[in-house]
C-alpha cells in the first residue's frame, strides 16, 4: 500500500551505511563524508519518525511541552482492525521493523569497529548514527508496548466495573 514510504524507509538507512563504508574511496576529505553521512542519518531519523513509522506501522513519538514547561512524551498506536491487514500491510510492517531493528545493530558493529582500530575521528559520526537509530527504535517500541498497555488496561477497568 506504501511502496515510497517502505522505499524511503530503507534508502536513507541503507546510504548513509554505504556511504560510511565507502566514502574514503571516492573522498579524501573527512568534512564531507561526515557531513554526507550525518545529513543521510537525519532524512533517515526524520522520515521514520514522521512518515513512515505512521505510514508502515500507524505507530508515532512526539515530545510536547506543557504549559508549566514541563517536557511530556507522547507515544500512539493507531488501532488496526484485523480484516483491514493485507499481505503487503504485513510485509511492509516487517520491513519497517527489521530496518529499525538492525540497523543500530550495524552501527554499533561499526563502532566497534572504529574503536578498536583506533579510527577515533569516526567515533563521533558513529555515536551520532547509533543515537539517532536507537531513538527511533526506543519510540517505536515504546509505542508498540504502550498501546497494548492501554488496551489492557481499558479491558481490565472494563471488568472491575
Amino acid at each position: 500500500r506504501h511502496p515510497l514510504a517502505t522505499f524511503f524507509h530503507l534508502f536513507f538507512r541503507v546510504s548513509a551505511i554505504i556511504t560510511y563504508l565507502f566514502c574514503d574511496w571516492f573522498s579524501n576529505s573527512f568534512v564531507a563524508c561526515f557531513v554526507t553521512v550525518l545529513l543521510l542519518l537525519s532524512f533517515d531519523f526524520w522520515s521514520v519518525k514522521n512518515v513512515t513509522g505512521r505510514l508502515l506501522v500507524g505507530l508515532r513519538w512526539w515530545n510536547q511541552i506543557d504549559e508549566d514547561g514541563k517536557s511530556r512524551w507522547v507515544f500512539e498506536a493507531k488501532r488496526v482492525s484485523l480484516l483491514i491487514r493485507t499481505a503487503s500491510t504485513e510485509a511492509e510492517a516487517r520491513i519497517f521493523w527489521l530496518g529499525l531493528i538492525i540497523c543500530p545493530v550495524i552501527w554499533t558493529v561499526f563502532f566497534f569497529s572504529s574503536l578498536f582500530s583506533l579510527k577515533l575521528k569516526w567515533l563521533a559520526l558513529v555515536i551520532a548514527g547509533i543515537s539517532l537509530q536507537t531513538a527511533n527504535l526506543y519510540g517505536y517500541i515504546h509505542c508498540k508496548l504502550g498501546g497494548s498497555k492501554s488496551i489492557s488496561r481499558a479491558s481490565s477497568r472494563f471488568f472491575v466495573k
